[in-house]
């Protein structure tokens, strides 16, 4: 796994009490307009943006919406955190409690799922509405931790007047996002809360360490019932005959005959059982089996895709949708992987790995990276994927759907681009 980008609210050997003090008068002349004694952090001068865009009041306390005892349960069951709440509760319950924290678990929409720590804490958040069910995003509850790291698609701590709204100035927290390592999908945001005085640099880090220990836990999973099905799919194989492959729902394939071994295949969101297009194999024959999909390629010379949209309007479910004479499909990418596609959609021309290395890193020698996931894209694509440059086909129409706001959806990679 790449390296996070995390950074601690509270600067390096600075004292806490003073650093409050300074973030109290940050945010009082950010909100009257009057010149700043220091700038805010960007993550948070960027979320504070968002807050007086959208006319929030900074003394509100009016409650957010809360689910209903029967939502709620609909939207754990829903969430895909099940599995990773072993190994979250295991790593951070004992601490928050110790150290006088919470730890809330949220789903990808920013409802608090889960709710667990130190009883005095838990009563205190009571008193602030952050319980069980709650909408935590910025958009119900002003700039925090929880909500800016689903916008900002990154760990955030939050410290004190750090915080638009003034009632949570005496709270601190640290949130970071998890993700289903199968697709890439966001999950949800794992957080440690607790009052301001518990504010400690390391903090962010662990939530960040326990977070990567979940999803490794998810990954093993994964991979446990990827080889179930590699053992129902070897016979299978053996039975059909010719070139077909097994994969998954997620298209993390089990097993192969016949054709060039991939880890995994692009699959359309929503695979229904007869004829679809898939950019690895051309028009293929797709059929249920239990736990995946059996496909063989049709081979014929079924036309390939014509236009392609490219849709980054939400950090959380950025799609790629191909369509064509076969057919139309969707496709969900990673964070990174709609970050490289809108680059090459943004220069037609196409991209090297160097320049596509500036483009993503601001870095032009990290371009054994870009490579290595240029690699697993046009596995994935390509049909519409071309190399040396790397772009996409000349041939084929591509539509970019962009969020009004850039820097309110957009990874911040992406930001200055579509600005540009």
């Amino acid at each position: 796994m790449g390296q996070r980008d995390l950074e601690a609210a509270l600067p390096a050997g600075a004292d806490p009490r003073r650093h409050a003090r300074v973030l109290a008068q940050v945010h009082e002349a950010a909100l009257t307009g009057k010149a700043l004694p220091s700038r805010p952090r960007a993550v948070i001068d960027a979320s504070w943006q968002r807050m007086r865009r959208l006319g929030m009041d900074p003394d509100s306390r009016s409650a957010a919406p809360v689910l209903t005892a029967e939502e709620l349960e609909g939207r754990r069951r829903a969430s895909g955190l099940d599995p990773a709440l072993p190994t979250l509760r295991g790593g951070l319950i004992s601490l928050a409690e110790q150290a006088a924290h919470i730890m809330v678990i949220v789903d990808a929409g920013g409802h608090v799922l889960w709710r667990d720590g130190s009883a005095a804490v838990r009563r205190r958040a009571d008193g602030l509405g952050f319980v069980e069910g709650v909408d935590w995003q910025e958009e119900a509850v002003g700039t925090n931790a929880i909500g800016t790291a689903l916008v900002a698609n990154r760990p955030v701590q939050m410290y004190a007047a750090e915080h638009y709204l003034r009632s949570q100035h005496s709270w601190t927290c640290a949130a970071a996002p998890l993700r289903d390592p199968r697709d890439g999908r966001l999950l949800g945001v794992v957080d440690l809360s607790g009052p301001a005085s518990t504010v400690h640099a390391t903090t962010l880090a662990l939530v960040d360490a326990v977070t990567r220990l979940a999803e490794s836990q998810l990954r093993t999973t994964h991979l446990t019932e990827l080889e179930r099905l590699r053992g129902f799919a070897v016979p299978v194989l053996a039975k059909v005959g010719g070139r077909a492959v097994v994969a998954d729902e997620h298209g993390w394939v089990a097993a192969s005959a016949g054709l060039a071994p991939v880890d995994r295949i692009a699959l359309p969101a929503n695979l229904a059982p007869g004829g679809v297009w898939l950019p690895a194999y051309g028009h293929c024959a797709v059929e249920p089996v239990p736990g995946g999909w059996l496909i063989r390629p049709a081979g014929n010379d079924a036309a390939p895709p014509t236009r392609v949209v490219l849709d980054v309007r939400s950090p959380r479910e950025p799609e790629l949708t191909v369509a064509g004479a076969a057919g139309t499909w969707t496709h969900r990418l990673s964070p990174r992987h709609a970050e490289m596609l809108y680059v090459l959609a943004s220069h037609r021309a196409g991209r090297s790995a160097s320049e596509l290395s500036s483009d993503l890193f601001g870095d032009a020698s990290r371009a054994v990276t870009v490579r290595a996931e240029m690699s697993r894209l046009r596995r994935h694509f390509g049909g519409i994927l071309g190399a040396k440059p790397y772009r996409f086909a000349d041939d084929v129409e591509v539509l970019v759907r962009r969020p009004p706001s850039p820097e309110a959806v957009l990874p911040h990679s992406l930001a200055p681009a579509i600005r540009g």
